[in-house]
């Protein structure tokens, strides 16, 4: 079980004090839900692609088993974001605080590190996110579709917006051909 549980403040300057400038920024929202009106925190730390792993790591000293729900990811024009979903302190009511950790990935250059070797968990994420997004996962320990099938072009990307996307593969399911 935690040992010190840290006021969402104390975590992003935590990660502020250890990272430096590699945080580009952060916020932290606050929400409150159910009937006894309990607070409950979602932080937001944007990165540098290069300190990931570092970044985990981090996450681990201040929870042993952080928990990890998914990675999101989206194309934003220029760039590709990829959001690492995780929690603390998760199980202990009133107390646990998300973070999100953000990664924007140049699209001539969609590479990031895999953190499977620290969060097994996280290789279907990685995964979906090299089919549908386009990146490379770097070290990813199983290198292979399971979303869309083998015989999806190999160039394609069902969540790209760009000359990458599905363009003309997609069909209006709706409309039936007689």
């Amino acid at each position: 079980m935690t040992k010190n549980i840290l006021s969402p403040e104390e975590i992003v300057q935590s990660f502020k004090d250890e990272f430096k400038t590699k945080i580009v920024n952060s916020r932290i929202e606050k929400h409150i839900r159910g009937l006894k009106k309990t607070e409950f925190f979602h932080i937001w730390i944007r990165t540098d692609r290069s300190i990931i792993k570092d970044l985990v790591k981090h996450l681990i000293k201040l929870e042993k088993y952080p928990h990890f729900a998914v990675s999101s990811g989206y194309d934003m024009g220029e760039k590709i974001e990829i959001v690492y979903h995780f929690s603390i302190y998760y199980g202990l009511k009133g107390k646990e605080v998300n973070i999100n950790i953000t990664v924007d990935l140049p699209k001539s250059d969609p590479t990031i590190d895999t953190i499977t070797d620290l969060i097994p968990g996280a290789l279907i994420s990685e995964q979906e996110k090299q089919e549908m997004l386009g990146i490379k996962v770097n070290n990813i320990p199983k290198d292979s579709r399971v979303f869309i099938s083998e015989d999806y072009p190999e160039d394609t990307f069902p969540w790209r917006k760009d000359e990458k996307g599905p363009g003309e593969t997609i069909r209006n399911l709706h409309e039936v051909k007689k």
